[in-house]
């Protein structure tokens, strides 16, 4: 149950004054509905401004506040702006200009003969002064030497800068006084201020030591958490399975195992052998093996006379796998079934059956695996693929589905830096697949300019008329989704109107039904060309797609570049990915698209992307996974997140049931932070 004391934290916002129904969409798409939320909504930067007796100590292009007095109103003819004539102190003429509709809202604030103080950007217009749009006017000359220092906020479409600041200024008065959980020498080591007055200083000017207490605070929560799962799991009885390898002698795979395959085999199987359940992370490159290291480890389970059980994401990739593995499995004689949402009477009924009598060996699906009316006989090892896609607490209702928690292996084709690994999968032991299987032909990567998009044209035409299939990717960025998705669907349509009906489109705004049949058109070659947004299926497996044009591709970071690349290449044909870029391009942006034709090291490339993107400079898209906090950014987890892991060690070895006065404060932080998952696990949580 959450502590009393941060009841305040977790109110609606819009209890708070000024919000009514007009604001409450604005403010859920910014993730802004709670007073917590809006004290974490910390500033993008800070508006420097500097206070002046007259113009004649500016300088144009300079951030100011300014005693005024408006000498006239002049409305221009037509659609021309709207000028307020106004002069200093000592009689300098500066035109305070606005366009729009803004002119009724100057006229009131600006009277003429009223002495007022005006806060903008000083530019010159010829041979007059001028400031565009100011952004505040006010008859309190005091009030307004407190804007010297601005905040400026991330906004939604129906929200401006003064609304933001006025909410986040009503939810730091609400912050209540709490304990502290950061070990005490390391508080006063790092000079960081209490976490109250953290939140305080961060909102009101660049300040390191506030920024980094802050950012400490949520990778403690994280790791504290993660360890109380580590624990907890270890406290559980598993099933030990000792297989005698009948089943996995009878494989018979057209490749030979990478020396990575058989030491991730080796780590699983010891792993199994214990009386704690195995939670363990498989990460490996697209086209790694994961797939069959996962069938090792499931048939080790069905040779102890038990069962296992493989989670996608999605139900194209529940049947995909589905079909991958009883290809694979075809010698040993395992029954394998696949369970969806979608399966429904007598098929459903039969498949149901199969696992309550252990007639089923090992059963493929979607989260539908998992549902209540699924019963298994004997599950022992659960298999999580894309495990990005589900949370701790998904993994936890894992121990709900065996007599005994079943093991669990998660697995992700995403490359992961070491740093952000501890981060995210910090409670699991991890075996990387860091070989690539021999043969795999590398795929030919290029970089063209935008400006060559009929060329790139033509080519598709050229490859879709020797019967092959391809890819067109158009970017998808938050804060432009229905731009992105309005240039997406253009695309779409002069694609279609070049090639006809063999072109489909998925984006994360159409049905599931309706994406999943676009999808699977194109996987059964019914369709030559898919038009996608980044949510194209992480692991669709299309073997004759040998072509991936990615449009704009200075938008993406190396990872999901990386991702994106990796769903062509998959059969034994040589495949291109043409990666088109725009004219404005950063020396980071180039340094990126020149390591993607460099390398398919996707290890490598997201090393680099964490090097590239240090500071936190995102090159327009957030990568997916990034990482799974607020504040702190990959600068800050790099510096921080060994210390917070060590203190967090250290409280767990002192304090494993969180009871002394230093624990009690760390379950409020595991609140504060949500990760009361993590409470739960504690003996009277």
């Amino acid at each position: 149950m959450r502590p009393e004391v941060l009841n305040c934290l977790f109110a609606q916002s819009a209890g708070l004054k000024g919000v009514g129904p007009g604001l409450s969409r604005p403010l859920e798409r910014l993730g802004l509905q709670r007073i917590r939320d809006l004290a974490y909504h910390l500033p993008e930067r800070f508006v420097q401004r500097r206070a002046v007796a007259s113009l004649d100590e500016a300088a144009p292009g300079e951030q100011i506040v300014v005693a005024l007095t408006p000498r006239e109103h002049r409305q221009s003819s037509g659609r021309g702006p709207f000028r307020v004539m106004a002069e200093d102190d000592i009689g300098n003429i500066v035109a305070l200009t606005y366009f729009g509709r803004a002119s009724y809202t100057a006229k009131k604030q600006l009277p003429v003969g009223a002495r007022r103080w005006v806060a903008g950007r000083l530019d010159q217009f010829g041979q007059t002064w001028q400031i565009v749009h100011p952004d505040h006017v006010s008859a309190d000359g005091a009030a307004m030497l407190g804007q010297l220092n601005e905040p400026v906020y991330g906004l939604s479409e129906g929200l401006t800068q003064g609304r933001v600041q006025a909410l986040v200024q009503q939810a730091l008065a609400q912050l209540p006084h709490l304990p502290e959980w950061i070990e005490p020498g390391l508080v006063a080591r790092m000079d960081w201020p209490a976490w109250h007055d953290a939140l305080q200083r961060a909102h009101h000017g660049h300040d390191k030591a506030a920024r980094d207490r802050l950012a400490y605070d949520e990778l403690l929560a994280n790791s504290l958490a993660l360890m109380l799962v580590r624990e907890s799991n270890r406290a559980r009885k598993g099933t030990p399975l000792h297989g005698d390898g009948h089943l996995r002698a009878r494989l018979s795979l057209p490749f030979e195992l990478t020396g990575a395959q058989k030491r991730a085999i080796a780590e699983i199987e010891s792993d199994l052998a214990q009386g704690a359940p195995m939670l363990r992370l498989l990460q490996g490159d697209v086209g790694s093996g994961k797939t069959a290291v996962a069938l090792h480890a499931m048939l080790m389970a069905v040779e102890c006379s038990t069962q296992a059980a493989l989670l996608a994401p999605t139900e194209i990739l529940a049947r995909q796998h589905a079909e991958t593995l009883q290809r694979m499995a075809a010698g040993t004689g395992v029954t394998i079934a696949l369970l969806t949402g979608r399966d429904k009477g007598k098929a459903r009924e039969s498949i149901l059956m199969g696992l309550v009598d252990g007639s089923i060996d090992i059963c493929v699906g979607t989260h539908a695996i998992f549902q209540d009316a699924v019963t298994y006989r004997n599950l022992a090892l659960v298999v999580i693929d894309e495990q990005h896609r589900f949370g701790v607490g998904q993994r936890l209702m894992l121990s709900q589905k065996g007599r005994r928690t079943p093991h669990c292996l998660a697995m992700t084709a995403t490359p992961i830096p070491r740093t952000l690994t501890l981060a995210e999968y910090g409670e699991m032991d991890v075996s990387r697949l860091d070989e690539m299987p021999p043969g795999r032909q590398p795929i030919d990567t290029r970089v063209i300019a935008q400006e060559r998009l009929g060329d790139v044209i033509e080519a598709i035409g050229r490859h879709i008329a020797k019967g092959a299939q391809a890819y067109w990717v158009c970017p998808m960025v938050r804060e432009q989704e229905s731009a992105d998705l309005a240039a997406a669907e253009a695309r779409h349509a002069m694609l279609r109107e070049r090639f006809g009906h063999g072109v489909e489109m998925v984006h994360g705004q159409m049905r599931p039904e309706d994406k999943d049949s676009a999808m699977q058109r194109f996987a059964r070659g019914e369709a030559k060309l898919l038009v996608a947004t980044t949510v194209i299926e992480v692991g669709v497996d299309v073997p004759n797609a040998t072509l991936m044009v990615i449009e704009q591709a200075e938008r993406f970071g190396l990872a999901q570049l990386h991702q994106l690349r990796g769903r062509v290449g998959r059969g034994s044909q040589q495949s291109t990915c043409l990666l088109l870029r725009g004219d404005a391009l950063s020396e980071t942006g180039r340094e990126r698209l020149a390591l993607m034709r460099e390398t398919q090291d996707g290890f490598r490339l997201a090393e680099e992307d964490l090097r590239l993107r240090g500071g936190g400079e995102l090159l327009g898209t957030r990568q997916s996974g990034d990482t799974p906090f607020r504040v702190a950014d990959l600068d800050k987890i790099a510096r921080l997140l060994p210390l917070a892991h060590d203190d967090a060690r250290l409280l767990m070895e002192r304090d494993g049931g969180l009871s002394s006065e230093r624990g009690a404060a760390a379950r409020i932080l595991l609140y504060l932070f949500e990760r009361d998952w993590g409470v739960q696990l504690l003996r009277g949580g």
